[in-house]
């Protein structure tokens, strides 16, 4: 049975898996020719297709109980993205993507193996608060869609609107695909298979921010 949900949780992730959220040659067309909007769709595309911020999520919200809970800590996960995502382009602060997003890949596997229960398993202590660390997370995560956002050319006109603009976008994209991850998510909790679901989907969160950071690391030592 835990096999089965396990295959049926790979299935649901790998078309995000196999959509990188890089930059593009139609994305830098479409901000060309477009306006502010432009930057609003690309944001949101980035925020749609960002499977290493939305594995992140998905397990925050795995951790919460209660609609409540899950916007408080959305909203703070939102704050620290758009902190850094805003400030570090705007200042024209960089890092190399691959090491940004090797980060980002611990941020998942940090996740899951707090689900799991693993700093009271291997550890023998409390894990850490969690909306500060998704507050940190946060801002992590807003640093790695910066070098995306930097990666295009943006000019100077209207540079801080168009920043803003794309910000929004990954706001909206990140509103569109959360809706279906805490609706399988809650839908689920209601069923009996769910504590199953759950050891398994949190143990594929581990195996998969393993996968991103060696492959994040590979792609930095090897891939310019």
């Amino acid at each position: 049975m835990k096999q089965r949900l396990g295959t049926v949780f790979l299935f649901l992730l790998y078309p995000l898996w196999m959509m990188a959220h890089g930059v593009s040659s139609a994305d830098q067309q479409t901000l060309q020719e477009g306006g502010l909007l432009a930057y609003i769709l690309v944001g949101a595309k980035h925020m749609v297709t960002g499977y290493d911020h939305l594995l992140f999520l998905a397990g925050v919200i795995f951790y919460l109980s209660g609609f409540r809970d899950i916007v408080r800590f959305i909203t703070v996960f939102t704050i620290g993205h758009s902190i850094t995502l805003i400030s570090a382009t705007y200042l024209g602060i960089r890092a190399d993507e691959h090491l940004v997003d090797a980060v980002i890949a611990l941020s998942v596997l940090y996740k899951g193996f707090e689900n799991l229960g693993g700093f009271e398993k291997w550890f023998k202590v409390k894990s850490p608060n969690l909306l500060l660390m998704v507050f940190a997370f946060g801002l992590i995560h807003g640093f790695g869609l910066s070098t995306r956002l930097q990666a295009f050319d943006i000019g100077t006109e209207q540079f801080l609107a168009k920043i803003v603009s794309f910000n929004v976008g990954v706001e909206l994209g990140q509103i569109v695909a959360l809706i279906p991850i805490v609706f399988i998510i809650t839908r689920w909790q209601k069923f009996k298979s769910y504590d199953a679901f759950y050891k398994a989907a949190n143990t594929y969160l581990v195996i998969a921010g393993i996968g991103l950071f060696v492959y994040q690391m590979w792609g930095y030592f090897y891939g310019h």
